[in-house]
């Protein structure tokens, strides 16, 4: 029932994220690129966090149990760090933007062909 409701959960943070990141707010789709960094984080650690029963950096480890495997862990410490990195970037792009056209709105925008 947990696993069940942990992947209705990520599930739907994946589809809020995209549909977020699909608006013509650029402030709403920068929301929207951080909710689906999340839901790919949840995601990645769904997929590594039950496969053992102890943790990795403990010495009293009994036998016959599993240690869990610590480079999910790590991957998603890494993820993290690059998510706030692509999204104060975004930040500071839609900023930029937001300055020079004086507007959010991505359809407004159209002056970046030229």
């Amino acid at each position: 029932m947990t696993d069940f409701l942990f992947a209705l959960a990520v599930g739907v943070l994946f589809a809020i994220g995209v549909f977020q990141l699909l608006r013509r707010d650029l402030i709403k789709a920068a929301m929207g690129f951080s909710m689906l960094f999340t839901a790919i984080n949840l995601f990645i650690l769904s997929t590594g966090a039950y496969d053992g029963v102890v943790a990795p950096y403990t010495s009293n480890v009994e036998e016959g149990l599993a240690v869990s495997d610590p480079l999910v862990q790590a991957l998603i410490l890494t993820a993290v760090v690059v998510s706030f990195g692509s999204y104060a970037l975004l930040l500071g792009l839609i900023n930029i933007a937001s300055r020079r056209f004086r507007t959010v709105d991505s359809d407004e925008v159209s002056d970046l062909k030229r």
